[in-house]
């Protein structure tokens, strides 16, 4: 019986090809959106994780400074950190792995014929241990050039193949750092783009004592990046670390911190949080047009039930009950939403690939999302269907039957 149905219902609307493709046409534009905006709303939010992780596992910053919770962590001024407050983490503070000092700005640096603008930092071996961040040839400071700060450097990816040409040794070859000379000793491998849309390879690092003589004429360190070891409670370690920095930096009690320690994982969840909050947004815009599809499908199927009032008439005439006439047009509404269904899931399949290509986010697919977008799709044939098709059912089969 449903076999057959399907198969008038298939007939019917071959009869009229391209009014039941452009009827279809507004469901597969609203399952094609809400598939594709959630497939790249879940790869956008996949990229930020996989950045902030590359960041260095089980990593905590602190930073100078009063971080407004409101406003995106705005900082206030505060007074900087120094080396001894590094030292008194690593020998005060259990469950430490590395510790590591930063202080950076931009500076000019030449090599040759060459020059560009680039982020210098002075920082200590560990700052590679806490970032997760090897190199891929060269070697680490020397604990004699790190006490003596000597004038040696590691360069990031993007200044060695913006500084050397194709194929030439950058080891032991001396750059300038504005007016100082650094010998090259390691280049770090590629860490790609932040989280935040800055090139994390445009980089030099230098012994921190180096570049406090040399560079920054000063002995402030601006951030301390520490790596917590593996199965520790990093959010104990972090509490530990606010007693000891409030006690260092002279913060009484019930006074605002002039300072703040953020664990990046933390940071991970919210913006995580944020991308997913827009992704769902995203897809509830989407799906109305699911809705202007289905409105789309009940004009169709009132036009169709306007042209067949005769054989309407002519069924009923031979046997056929209202809840025949009713089903038969309500499977033609619920096949020609579920083909749009079909129609829009190949087209997010195709656009998702294109469009994560282009946008170089991770494609992930989710089947869940898939299947609900198919089944709301038949729904819709269903619920837009019905009013039709139960105006088909109440017709008068002798009106049907005069009707011209």
């Amino acid at each position: 019986m449903l076999w057959n149905l399907f198969v008038i219902a298939l007939r019917e609307l071959r009869r009229n090809l391209l009014r039941s493709f452009l009827t279809s046409l507004g469901i597969i534009i609203g399952v094609a959106s809400v598939i594709t905006m959630v497939t790249l709303g879940n790869g956008a939010t996949e990229k930020i994780r996989r950045q902030i992780t590359s960041l260095g596992t089980n990593l905590l910053m602190i930073r100078p400074g009063q971080m407004f919770r409101g406003h995106g962590g705005v900082r206030g001024q505060a007074i900087p950190f120094k080396l001894s407050d590094c030292d008194a983490i690593k020998r005060e503070i259990s469950g430490i792995e590395a510790v590591a000092p930063v202080s950076g700005e931009t500076i000019h640096i030449i090599y040759g014929n060459k020059n560009r603008e680039t982020t210098v930092t002075g920082t200590t071996n560990d700052f590679m241990d806490a970032r997760d961040w090897p190199l891929v040839s060269g070697r680490r400071f020397t604990m004699g050039e790190l006490r003596s700060g000597k004038a040696v450097c590691i360069l990031g990816s993007t200044v060695l193949k913006e500084l050397f040409d194709t194929g030439e040794e950058p080891l032991g070859k001396i750059i300038r750092l504005g007016k100082q000379p650094f010998k090259v000793i390691g280049i770090l491998s590629s860490k790609g783009e932040s989280p935040f849309g800055s090139d994390r390879d445009d980089v030099i690092l230098v012994p921190i004592k180096a570049y406090h003589r040399r560079i920054a004429g000063n002995t402030d360190v601006m951030r301390i990046y520490v790596s917590v070891e593996e199965g520790e409670n990093i959010e104990s370690v972090k509490e530990e670390i606010e007693r000891l920095m409030r006690q260092r930096r002279g913060v009484r009690r019930g006074e605002v911190d002039n300072f703040y320690v953020r664990d990046m994982k933390e940071l991970a969840r919210v913006l995580s949080g944020t991308t997913s909050a827009m992704t769902s947004l995203l897809g509830i815009i989407a799906a109305v047009s699911l809705v202007v599809g289905g409105i789309g499908i009940m004009n169709t199927m009132l036009v169709a039930v306007t042209e067949r009032v005769k054989e309407i008439g002519i069924r009923m005439a031979v046997g056929a009950l209202p809840k025949d006439i009713l089903i038969q047009f309500l499977v033609e509404a619920v096949v020609l939403s579920c083909l749009g269904g079909i129609g829009g899931i190949v087209v997010a399949l195709l656009l998702s690939v294109w469009l994560s290509k282009l946008l170089l986010v991770p494609l992930i697919l989710d089947i869940k999302i898939i299947t609900i977008s198919f089944l709301v799709s038949s729904a819709v044939g269903v619920f837009f269907g019905y009013f039709p098709a139960r105006r088909a059912a109440m017709l008068n089969p002798i009106e049907a039957l005069r009707y011209e």
